[in-house]
């Protein structure tokens, strides 16, 4: 059996899971990597995508919009903005927020701040919606 170690995934409305893990492999802001046992210590900005946990009771995935990964003495950190499992993506809202989105770009009276945050929400919407495609 694999070694395991302590990965904690917390957003600003809580902890999303805490538990003993074997493999993480989480969206780097230069790609995907992954996280063992005794890994070196490390800190790395996460972009959106997925992160995905293997332990002994299973894996699981979360969607994430980004935030902070922190390794050390094997202790995983990763401070998330959203971590959504991926078995309690709600597809209908997914897509609903997306043609929000969509309708707010296309909006040509729209301020650019206004625009960030739209195509924020439609990168949010389709990383949930790709990930509960799986």
């Amino acid at each position: 059996m694999a070694e395991t170690f302590k990965l904690e995934i917390t957003t600003p409305t809580g902890v999303a899971f805490k538990g003993d893990v074997t493999h993480v492999k989480a969206p780097g802001s230069e790609g995907s990597f992954g996280v063992l046992s005794n890994h070196t210590p490390f800190i790395t900005p996460l972009q959106m995508g997925a992160i995905e946990v293997e332990s002994p009771e299973g894996e699981k995935v979360f969607a994430t919009s980004g935030g902070l990964a922190d390794v050390r003495a094997n202790q995983f950190l990763i401070l998330a903005e959203t971590a959504e499992a991926l078995e309690k993506i709600d597809v209908d809202r997914a897509k609903a927020a997306k043609e929000r989105a969509m309708q707010r770009l296309q909006d040509m009276g729209t301020r650019e701040v206004e625009v960030e945050r739209a195509q924020a929400a439609l990168l949010r919407a389709n990383n949930r919606l790709s990930l509960a495609g799986k």
